[in-house]
């Protein structure tokens, strides 16, 4: 089965006999998303994400997704405080919906719900919320997660027709972020994408027209509006604004890069 890493340390297919007995306490411990500088983010997010993050694109090739980025360093999640506590306002639904995720089958025909058994809420001592009764059959958690998850693959299946518009119409441009450390050194962000907004601009009017219809012309415009909170971000981290600039377009190994499989 394909799905996916970053955070997902051992997911397996959720089952009546392997977790029939088992449970899962919730919490606000984020401790698992320490380590990552950015994640995946839902077209229907951008606005509410907007207000307090950069959104950028990541990926090679057509493999690109809109991505919010939670720090400036590789590695590194300054959203997370040392006792595992979120310090930002919004959580992207890619974590709320941890330690829960889709996987494809082998035949890419069907999504598997699947739990990462490495999730330190995931028991046998009753902790929680059970995923299956006495009978063996989905709980309400179980069911109002399965829900969640399923929720969460069809916006974005949605968001990727919204990116694979954008590379049709070839608005994006690799772009970096440079930043000045405390200790005199220097840190780049870079392997992400931003609109060009003169490409945006210069689109036929019916084009505009039509992304203007589905939404698509104010997700432009809400992810250049949040390239202004890197700056926020990197005086809160390094103690300077980073300096954005595009660069020339190819394909690399990304710092900012996050996984496409959904």
């Amino acid at each position: 089965m394909t799905k996916q890493l970053m955070i997902y340390e051992r997911a397996v297919p959720v089952s009546s006999q392997s977790h029939r007995e088992w449970s899962v306490k919730m919490g606000n411990n984020y401790s698992f998303a320490n380590s990552v500088n950015s994640v995946p983010l839902l077209a229907a997010e951008f606005r509410t994400a907007a207000q307090e993050y950069a959104i950028v694109f990541a990926g090679d090739g057509n493999d690109v997704v809109p991505s919010v980025i939670l720090g400036v360093r590789d590695g590194e999640n300054s959203n997370v405080d040392v006792d595992g506590a979120w310090t930002g306002n919004y959580v992207p639904a890619f974590l709320r919906r941890y330690p829960f995720v889709f996987s494809r089958s082998d035949d890419q025909k069907e999504f598997v719900l699947c739990i990462d058994e490495s999730f330190d809420g995931f028991n046998t001592d009753g902790k929680g919320e059970r995923l299956f009764d006495s009978e063996g059959e989905r709980t309400a958690f179980l069911k109002d997660k399965l829900t969640f998850v399923s929720e969460y693959q069809t916006l974005f299946e949605r968001t990727a027709v919204f990116c694979k518009r954008l590379q049709e119409h070839n608005l994006l441009d690799e772009a970096q972020a440079q930043f000045n450390l405390a200790d005199g050194q220097t840190a780049a962000l870079s392997g992400f994408f931003t609109i060009n907004r003169e490409k945006l601009k210069a689109l036929p009017s019916e084009v505009l027209l039509e992304m203007m219809g589905t939404d698509e012309l104010e997700l432009c415009y809400a992810h250049l509006f949040s390239l202004g909170n890197l700056t926020p971000m990197a005086q809160k981290v390094t103690g300077s604004a980073p300096q954005v600039s595009a660069t020339a377009k190819k394909k690399t190994t990304a710092k900012a890069k996050t996984k496409t499989d959904a």
